[in-house]
């Protein structure tokens, strides 16, 4: 969808979107960073397990970096250059690979961690996927990793949030509400589809049902990768069609003709879901659909929900309209992507935005000192481009209200669906 489209220029939403990860980066910035608001930050992080933790991405409006939510985005920015990269203007195909390059990770044995050492094995799995005509010695670098990850989370299986040196930290924000069952055949996912080899087919075959695979769980994100997982076992393995039969069933329940629907969508045409930062379900069920559209097309298929067949032209649409909501197409007129268009958030709620930059205001702020900054009506000084704030509720209205973090806090696991688009 890239260059698609009259009404919206898709290749500009694209290049902000990507440019909103040059505004979450901890460590030292290189000299080529693009927003320049942002400057070095976290530089002693990991001095205390003696390994160096700089880099990565802080998760939202904060300043921590959660290495659950930081490993999903990076398996979903490197599935979006896997599946879209050949589609994107080449100088944003670099700039989305520069930002799969900087994550960091740390897993520490014999702490259970069985979802986000999966996770991490899915992300190195995909990113040398992502790196492998660019950058071949890297790519083989990252699939050594990936299945280093994946043994660490076979071998000591639990919930990292299960550790009560980690579930202080980590709850409620990225706890692991719905088990690391789905993350071990996730990572294994990756990895059969990066090695195409037996090893990790047979760990599928002979884990699936004990792992849950069975399950008729239609959700996809950072905790629940079920949808997720049937998409990337596509059905060219005769042993993983049920896989297949149940992305199939999942997309059906998306389109209102069908008998299977069960979708709640706003007045304004927005897919809802109850909990706060909503724009998360509708990007992430978006990509999803223009995923599995691809893979339509090229083996020339519809999909049958019983009374109705459901083509990859109508999938497109469907994310497109989502798309188009988030970009203004909506009742208010408004843009949830920061930068894009006349009529955006101006009160995000986002430390670095809204506090001065400090090469405007060199001065120690403590952290009481931020309440004025926090409370101001003004605009954040430093602008956020390309973030998706959490968006707008059930009945299509949004206050731009810095205070209120569930409509008005952006985070990455809000964007990276977004660069197939």
């Amino acid at each position: 969808m890239v260059n698609s489209g009259k009404g919206h220029d898709y290749e500009e939403a694209l290049s902000k979107a990507i440019l909103f990860f040059e505004g979450q980066r901890s460590g030292f910035l290189p000299e080529d960073q693009r927003l320049k608001w942002r400057a070095n930050s976290g530089l002693s992080d990991g001095w205390t397990y003696n390994v160096d933790l700089t880099g990565g991405y802080y998760d939202a409006g904060d300043n921590v970096k959660f290495g659950f939510p930081m490993a999903f985005t990076t398996t979903m920015l490197s599935w979006s250059v896997i599946e879209f990269g050949e589609m994107m203007p080449p100088n944003e195909l670099r700039n989305a690979l520069v930002a799969i390059r900087w994550t960091v990770y740390a897993v520490d044995a014999p702490n259970t961690a069985s979802d986000v050492a999966g996770e991490t094995a899915a992300a190195l799995a995909a990113a040398s996927m992502a790196f492998r005509s660019s950058d071949p010695g890297y790519s083989e670098t990252l699939l050594r990793n990936a299945v280093k990850a994946f043994q660490f989370a076979d071998n000591y299986r639990g919930a990292y949030s299960d550790n009560a040196n980690v579930r202080d930290g980590v709850c409620p924000y990225y706890c692991d509400f719905d088990g690391y069952q789905d993350e071990l055949l996730w990572g294994a996912a990756w990895l059969r589809r990066a090695t195409q080899g037996d090893d990790f087919l047979n760990y599928i075959q002979s884990n699936g049902k004990t792992l849950g695979a069975e399950d008729n769980i239609n959700e996809f994100g950072w905790d629940n990768k079920h949808a997720g997982l049937n998409e990337v076992l596509d059905g060219n393995v005769d042993s993983l069609e049920s896989y297949k039969t149940s992305a199939e069933s999942f997309l059906c329940t998306l389109i209102p003709e069908t008998s299977s629907s069960h979708i709640e969508y706003t007045p304004g045409g927005l897919i809802y879901r109850p909990g706060g930062s909503n724009l998360q379900h509708a990007t992430s069920i978006a990509f999803l659909e223009l995923v599995y559209a691809n893979y339509l097309s090229r083996t020339s298929q519809t999909i049958n929900c019983g009374n109705v067949y459901v083509s990859a032209q109508t999938l497109r649409q469907r994310a497109k309209r989502q798309v188009d909501y988030i970009l203004g197409d909506n009742p208010l007129g408004l843009s949830y992507m920061v930068g894009y268009g006349n009529n955006y958030p101006q009160r995000i709620h986002h430390r670095g935005s809204s506090l001065p930059s400090i090469k405007d205001h060199p001065q120690h702020i403590e952290c009481k000192e931020g309440s004025i900054y926090f409370n101001s009506t003004n605009p954040n000084p430093n602008v956020l481009v390309g973030a998706i704030v959490g968006g707008p509720g059930e009945d299509d209205a949004y206050a731009d209200d810095r205070a209120d973090f569930r409509k008005s806090e952006p985070t990455t696991i809000l964007m990276h669906h977004l660069l197939g688009f």
